[in-house]
């Protein structure tokens, strides 16, 4: 099960949220899920190497909250915050309502998923050899301190007639352990021979549950 589920899905509401949070009526439902399709297409859109890795967005009755994780905030916000007013000024204009927009910074890149994997689709799209990327993609993400990392790629690699699937692996990618903590994602990079898919997985240690306290036990002495 743990190679044909998506790992973060599959561990939903165990050590991992959803990136959209709200609730609607059942006929609001896919108008509003298309709208967060397009919200999230067009922050991509709008800065294309500022290093977004995912996109927050909560509703409320009269208002949407939008949490952009960027490693590049500066790109994004611009000069004295004029892209991002942009930004949410087109956001405002797409859903019709308040939006407020919040930058949040990403510590390190070479731990999120989504940013590794684009990494390396970009250094296939410029013809750099698909095992040197993933070998330094993964020797970058081991020395952030990663517990394990694993990257596949798959298509006509190398331009080769048949295509086919590698992948490398430091440490350890647990599959089906729920309380792992592994960022996943996918890209494609895009070259003269078709597209070439990239997965990475990154397992950052385990996430226990809190312990409950137990109030300590008192002694109690009754006279007589």
């Amino acid at each position: 099960m743990g190679r044909k589920v998506h790992p973060i899905g599959f561990r939903l509401k165990v050590n991992k949220t959803w990136e959209s949070r709200w609730f609607a009526n059942p006929d609001d439902y896919a108008d509003q899920l298309h709208e967060d399709l397009a919200i999230r297409e067009l922050v991509y859109d709008s800065a294309p190497r500022a290093g977004i890795s995912r996109v927050e967005i909560e509703r409320y009755p009269n208002s949407v909250h939008v949490t952009v994780h960027t490693a590049k905030p500066g790109i994004v916000i611009g000069r004295k915050g004029a892209n991002v007013k942009e930004l949410r000024r087109k956001l405002q204009a797409q859903t019709g309502v308040a939006v407020k927009l919040d930058i949040s910074e990403i510590k390190d890149p070479d731990l999120d998923a989504r940013l590794v994997a684009e990494n390396i689709a970009g250094q296939l799209s410029r013809r750099i050899s698909h095992r040197r990327a993933m070998q330094r993609a993964v020797a970058q993400t081991m020395r952030q301190g990663a517990k394990g990392v694993k990257v596949m790629c798959s298509g006509r690699l190398a331009g080769v007639e048949m295509a086919r699937r590698e992948w490398v692996r430091e440490g350890r990618v647990p599959a089906q352990t729920l309380r792992a903590d592994i960022d996943f994602a996918r890209a494609e990079a895009l070259t003269t021979y078709g597209r070439i898919g990239v997965k990475v997985w990154i397992y950052k240690g385990d996430i226990l549950p809190e312990a409950e306290e137990k109030p300590e036990a008192m002694d109690v002495y009754v006279s007589e």
